[in-house]
């Protein structure tokens, strides 16, 4: 099991998130689409059957562990965890654009608290045949990365994903080259449980187009507990430090 250390228990100064991610390579697949090669698609149906075996896993730990991030009394009703069906069309070839001046953000959180964060670089990908981009960001200081943290919103948060938005995390790769998989968003700990601190998708990862891939609410239950305090509002989103650039907008 890998640990993160974005979500954070309140109380608590450990790292304390957990994804499972078995992410295969694509290769020439992801050079097709931004230097023209030709390549074979990726083996689809090995794709799936690591998918499936991965969210069997992440229930079992959810279930089992004694650091389990969702309280006993919620299990029942959280357990197995909630999915948009795996579809392929949204996993798509990305590639990295490092940020030369690495800027350090003020990310708000879950608990009230922020968070500064530093901005590693610029996914640009397309999604539906639209171009977009998302910033990998960086708990500061940053001293070695070994996988790009992505937090990102889109209008799904509004009816059946967490308000909160949904995270990745794709595993550092040479080249810059990233397979970008949204059937691996994922919910933050403090969806399941309050007391964790879970930094906010800053405004420049809001994305306009619904990602029908990934975790999504379970029947009935939303996250927001008591303590939570809910992402800012679009007005109130670039006064954090975050650049008003808005590549994801019309």
């Amino acid at each position: 099991m890998n640990t993160q250390s974005r979500d954070r228990p309140a109380t608590l100064n450990h790292a304390a998130s957990m994804t499972l991610r078995r992410h295969s390579t694509i290769g020439c697949l992801i050079l097709a689409t931004f230097v023209g090669c030709s390549a074979p698609p990726p083996d689809e149906s090995a794709w799936l059957e690591i998918l499936l075996e991965d969210r069997q896993l992440k229930d079992q730990f959810f279930r089992e562990a004694p650091d389990s991030p969702i309280l006993l009394d919620r299990r029942g009703a959280l357990l197995p965890l909630h999915y948009y069906e795996p579809d392929p069309t949204y996993r798509t070839p990305a590639a990295l654009e490092v940020s030369p001046e690495q800027p350090i953000f003020n990310i708000p959180t879950s608990t009230g608290v922020i968070r500064p964060m530093q901005r590693v670089g610029i996914l640009e990908f397309a999604l539906m045949g639209e171009p977009m981009r998302l910033s990998a960001l960086a708990e500061t200081p940053v001293r070695s990365i070994e996988s790009l943290f992505i937090m990102f919103k889109d209008p799904t948060n509004e009816t059946n994903t967490y308000a909160g938005g949904r995270y990745l995390d794709l595993p550092r790769t040479a080249s810059g080259l990233y397979d970008l998989d949204f059937n691996r968003a994922y919910h933050p700990y403090c969806y399941y449980n309050e007391d964790y601190d879970c930094p906010y998708p800053p405004r420049e990862n809001w994305l306009t187009t619904s990602v029908l891939a990934g975790e999504r609410l379970a029947p009935g239950y939303t996250g927001f507990g008591a303590g939570v305090i809910p992402p800012p509002p679009d007005s109130e989103a670039t006064e954090v430090g975050l650049p008003d650039s808005r590549p994801n907008q019309p």
